[in-house]
């Protein structure tokens, strides 16, 4: 992608107004994309920087980062590198590819340290979605003293409910990766980047499916296939390491994990495990919702942002930003 690629603007998906662009480079070198956007609201309650899913892009956020500015939050969102405007290591850019979780946690902790600690006031809040809790998840027993609190949204800690199919997509990827074929596609994977919404497993609201097409439509570079093998085999050897008895004590930062129950891309039964061994923990399942809560119907989505607003208090006044974002 090209280096001054800036944010999409589609007449179904305007850019909210205020907000700056920009790209920074990773310490291991990825050039990563982001946006960040001051709060909307007279009083200033805090930073949320959200950590997107495998696949996504800050476009697809925009409606999302409204309902935070309103609420009086500043907000940062980013593409981890492999997908939307960042870098993409491979030469077929359709493969969704990452060699390790550290190179997540790396983009993690980049965007943290040079663009939200650095432009904007705390509290500090992370908004994680799937993939986005799993870097979460790997980083939080050294986040404790970054971020105040964490919402995370049908998090990406277990694949399938039945054992014996995980662990056979886990040793496939991992065979296919020690052989030197990690970046090909998973099996039956492709590269296909704009779905019908007939039979997806995302989302039951036709308005928000069709317009994160209409936006990938616009801008064909911001799309991905499916995930790779080497993929696979980095996020298996995170998701296992959060099933350790000593990963739950660990952790002392205060999350909320929301999980979808109609979720057909990830288990909600291994989040619900999960959480019930974190002492820091809230749960809460969203009977009925598909994967993308934040995508969902409204009588989904409202039940995700009341639990938010529940869980993430703010400071009413706040000191100013510290360096006021250029207009887009």
């Amino acid at each position: 992608m090209a280096a001054d690629m800036t944010l999409i603007d589609h007449p179904d998906n305007p850019i909210p107004a205020g907000g700056a662009c920009g790209f920074l480079k990773t310490g291991d070198g990825a050039q990563l994309r982001y946006a960040h956007w001051p709060s909307s609201h007279g009083g200033r309650r805090g930073t949320v920087t959200i950590l997107q899913g495998r696949a996504e892009f800050i476009e697809k956020y925009f409606e999302v980062i409204e309902d935070l500015r309103r609420r009086g939050f500043a907000v940062i969102a980013f593409d981890w590198r492999g997908q939307g405007g960042s870098d993409r290591p491979l030469r077929n850019r359709r493969r969704g590819h990452v060699r390790s979780m550290r190179q997540y946690q790396e983009d993690l902790r980049t965007i943290l340290r040079k663009v939200s600690l650095a432009e904007y006031p705390g509290p500090h809040f992370a908004l994680a979605h799937s993939t986005g809790c799993a870097v979460l998840l790997a980083e939080a027993p050294r986040l404790r003293t970054t971020l105040d609190r964490a919402v995370l949204c049908a998090p990406l800690v277990g694949l399938f409910d039945a054992p014996w199919k995980e662990r056979s997509a886990f040793r496939l990827a991992r065979l296919m990766t020690l052989c030197g074929l990690g970046g090909l596609f998973v099996p039956g994977g492709n590269s296909e980047t704009i779905l019908p919404f007939a039979g997806n497993r995302q989302t039951s609201d036709e308005r928000r499916f069709a317009r994160a097409n209409a936006v990938l439509e616009a801008g064909a570079d911001l799309g991905l296939g499916s995930a790779t093998a080497g993929w696979l085999n980095a996020l298996a050897q995170a998701m296992l390491s959060f099933r350790s008895r000593d990963y739950g004590p660990s952790v002392s930062l205060p999350c909320l994990m929301i999980t979808a129950g109609a979720d057909r891309i990830v288990s909600t039964r291994a989040a619900e495990e999960l959480a019930s061994r974190m002492k820091s923990v809230g749960y809460l399942e969203i009977a009925g919702s598909a994967h993308e809560i934040l995508m969902e119907r409204d009588v989904f989505r409202d039940q995700f942002f009341t639990a938010f607003d529940a869980f993430i208090p703010g400071q009413v006044e706040a000191p100013a930003l510290l360096e006021e974002p250029a207009r887009m």
